[in-house]
């Protein structure tokens, strides 16, 4: 998982895990966690304008709130493949990079709009879109490594030989 390309969905500071995924869908059946994925925004119908594949790109502190390990689950089964943000609340990164959700820290959020395409190269820190580029600190190699498998518990099952 070197590179990701795909449809940016711009969003704002302080997105908190309720409004990833509200308190009234922890109820619902996990399968449909997705469904559920940014209910919380005011205004949005994400489930009209997300696309499988599709690239979240945030101001600063995104996932803040609480420690819902849910919400990024949410995203991922939505499709998301990928949230870059200014930051991260610190648990709502790790969650996600546990389960093979990447995520990527990059000020870039007043540069695009929502449809843009981007590419993401996770190995080299670069961002292009629109004959533009950015470069930012590349993931560890810990952390692509974790992604690779596709989250911690595969990981950890391969690197120990557990089925």
């Amino acid at each position: 998982m070197k590179t990701i390309k795909g449809t940016v969905i711009v969003l704002g500071d302080d997105v908190d895990t309720d409004q990833i995924l509200p308190g009234y869908a922890m109820a619902e059946p996990f399968e449909s966690l997705g469904n559920f994925a940014m209910a919380g925004v005011t205004g949005m119908n994400f489930s009209k304008i997300a696309e499988p594949g599709c690239i979240l790109v945030a101001g600063r502190n995104f996932g803040c709130g609480s420690s819902r390990e849910q919400a990024p689950i949410a995203l991922k089964m939505a499709g998301v493949a990928l949230i870059v943000a200014k930051g991260f609340a610190r648990i709502f990164r790790r969650n996600s990079i546990n389960i093979g959700l990447p995520v990527f820290a990059a000020d870039i959020v007043d540069q695009l709009k929502t449809g843009d395409e981007i590419t993401v190269d996770l190995e080299n820190g670069e961002i292009t879109w629109n004959g533009n580029s950015f470069s930012a600190p590349p993931l560890s190699d810990n952390v692509r490594k974790t992604l690779e498998y596709g989250g911690l518990i595969p990981r950890v099952r391969a690197e120990l030989n557990i089925q």
